[in-house]
């Protein structure tokens, strides 16, 4: 999932996504093709421009939701790929979608939290993370990942961040309140940098993947999540806190959005 971390009103009370049921959450989500915004194409961009990745890489998708990213890793690389969530249902999906395309002998399905990898040290080529390194938070990511990566390994993850060096105060409260570690583009880079990463690169998800790839497809989840838990306060606070994101973002939208961040170790 990507920046449903993102807060609501419920009685006058801050509530965010980690409030709510973990498997309404997943029954919510897995429902819907994205986690977050992004395409295949912007996936398979942000991976064009990795230069230097071994003919048969060893890859961990942190964070792998449904798997839309991880399938595109497999079809573009000849590479392994280890698909990390944290929920079951979601990677049950991975694999699901990877048998479809004939690809799954080279995916493996793993279970677990990015918090606490257990991968070697050194060992993967490269990290790939999609909209989902803000649940350990990007500097403690960029920095607790990197010993997992081999020297020249890549990090590619995207992170939501500013794109205007000043904003609206309404929307700057909102994602302050939401995730504290938004940032420019540049600050975010600096962070890299001091990571102990070169090489950097940086790529704009343009609006669609927002729009026609996110929020869209969530207009009929929602309806359908809604007629299973007619009764469930706590369901409707979830779509309510979708639907309240999805109108930000349209009236915002110039002032945020999500970047892929690219670096060398």
């Amino acid at each position: 999932m990507n920046n449903n971390n993102q807060n609501i009103n419920h009685d006058d009370n801050q509530s965010s996504i980690h409030d709510f049921d973990f498997a309404l959450i997943c029954d919510y989500f897995s429902s819907i093709p994205r986690q977050g915004p992004g395409s295949d194409l912007l996936t398979c961009k942000a991976l064009a421009m990795v230069d230097g990745l071994p003919d048969n890489p060893l890859i961990a998708d942190l964070g792998c939701g449904c798997g839309s990213q991880t399938l595109q890793l497999a079809l573009s690389t000849n590479g392994r790929i280890k698909a990390l969530d944290l929920f079951p249902q979601f990677v049950d999906k991975v694999v699901e979608r990877c048998c479809k395309a004939g690809v799954a002998d080279r995916v493996e399905g793993i279970v677990g939290d990015m918090c606490s990898l257990t991968f070697d040290k050194e060992s993967l080529d490269m990290i790939w993370s999609e909209g989902a390194i803000y649940n350990i938070g990007f500097k403690r990511g960029i920095n607790e990942w990197r010993q997992y990566l081999k020297r020249g390994g890549y990090l590619v993850v995207s992170e939501a961040s500013w794109l205007t060096d000043s904003r609206p105060a309404e929307i700057e409260r909102f994602w302050n309140e939401a995730y504290p570690e938004i940032d420019t583009i540049y600050n975010k880079v600096e962070q890299m940098v001091q990571a102990g990463y070169g090489d950097i690169k940086t790529l704009v998800l343009p609006d669609d993947c927002w729009t026609k790839n996110f929020y869209e497809p969530q207009i009929e989840a929602q309806r359908i999540f809604l007629e299973k838990h007619p009764d469930n306060a706590i369901a409707h606070d979830l779509v309510a806190n979708q639907r309240r994101e999805a109108e930000l973002y349209t009236q915002y939208h110039d002032h945020y959005g999500y970047v892929f961040y690219l670096g060398r170790r």
